[in-house]
């Protein structure tokens, strides 16, 4: 199947302005599997995240193979490292769009991966690859989406610099596919930007020809009864966690992940014994939730009534 093909019409990354809703978000979503939108932040956010950062991303070690990048850096434990970080892990169109995209579906979702992506100059284009092959490259049915995934531009987005290079509709393949960055388009965005990809999207870091490093923050998200790419509970020390919001935490994986999954011992709540607290929730989770979902066909979920 051609690129043309698998894209029809669609062949550039749609962008929303600022003021896009979830719902926007997800629908381009469902059609195209990307969609990036527009200086959703203030460049100073960036900014201020990369201040934080910047100790940790000197001290980090250049890719060790291709895929990774020789000449890429990924530094992670943003949670822990950046306090400016923390909003934009559950920014509230992102959630808003998880609610659509993942929470249609699953029980719930929680963080997968926190990391600044540093590409300096002459990196070669990243292998084209689905996000969701991390998953020992299980095949998940068409259309059931396990992952959906951000990259906030922090420095402006070129195709010049490695912008993410993306295959629009490619998230309806089944299989395996090999694709080559000539049947990819960039994602171009102003710092401040983010661009929105499903873990099924085709996709991969451009070339990066400019004399500047291009950075990118990936946070990405995946249905809590999948195992995190990045260990949030040994990223994000006990008492750093501790200090943090509860939706923040259970976000990060301090949560049943489904009914019967994720309890700590006796029943207990993870967040619960996180915190110490005296008089724990103690359950398997939400039965009448799981017992609705057993009525459901393969990727939706019913209403409540």
């Amino acid at each position: 199947m051609s690129v043309d093909a698998i894209a029809g019409d669609v062949r550039e990354v749609r962008i929303l302005d600022a003021g896009a809703s979830a719902d926007d978000v997800a629908a381009v979503l469902a059609d195209a599997g990307c969609v990036s939108v527009a200086e959703l932040v203030s460049p100073q956010v960036m900014d201020d995240i990369h201040r934080e950062m910047a100790p940790y991303i000197e001290a980090t070690p250049m890719g060790p193979d291709d895929f990774s990048g020789h000449r890429t850096r990924r530094t992670g434990s943003m949670i822990a490292r950046s306090h400016s970080f923390r909003p934009l892990a559950n920014h509230p169109l992102v959630t808003g769009t998880l609610d659509r995209v993942l929470g249609d579906h699953a029980t719930s979702y929680q963080l997968h991966l926190t990391q600044v992506i540093d590409i300096g100059p002459g990196e070669p284009g990243q292998l084209v690859h689905r996000d969701q092959w991390a998953f020992d490259f299980f095949p998940f049915p068409s259309g059931y989406e396990v992952q959906c995934n951000t990259i906030w531009a922090m420095t402006d987005f070129t195709e010049q610099n490695g912008a993410t290079r993306l295959i629009p509709g490619s998230h309806r393949l089944e299989g395996r596919r090999e694709f080559a960055q000539s049947d990819t388009v960039p994602a171009e965005m102003p710092a401040g930007s983010v661009l929105f990809y499903t873990g099924s999207l085709y996709h991969g870091a451009g070339a990066n020809r400019s004399d500047e490093v291009r950075i990118g923050l990936n946070i990405t998200y995946a249905v809590s009864w999948l195992r995190q790419e990045e260990n949030q509970y040994l990223s994000v020390p006990a008492d750093v966690a501790r200090e943090l919001p509860d939706p923040l935490l259970r976000l990060m994986g301090y949560a049943r992940g489904a009914y019967a999954l994720g309890y700590v011992d006796d029943l207990r709540d993870p967040l619960d014994v996180l915190l110490g607290r005296s008089e724990p929730t103690i359950a398997l989770g939400d039965l009448d939730d799981a017992t609705r979902r057993l009525r459901e066909p393969l990727g939706r979920r019913v209403p409540s009534t």
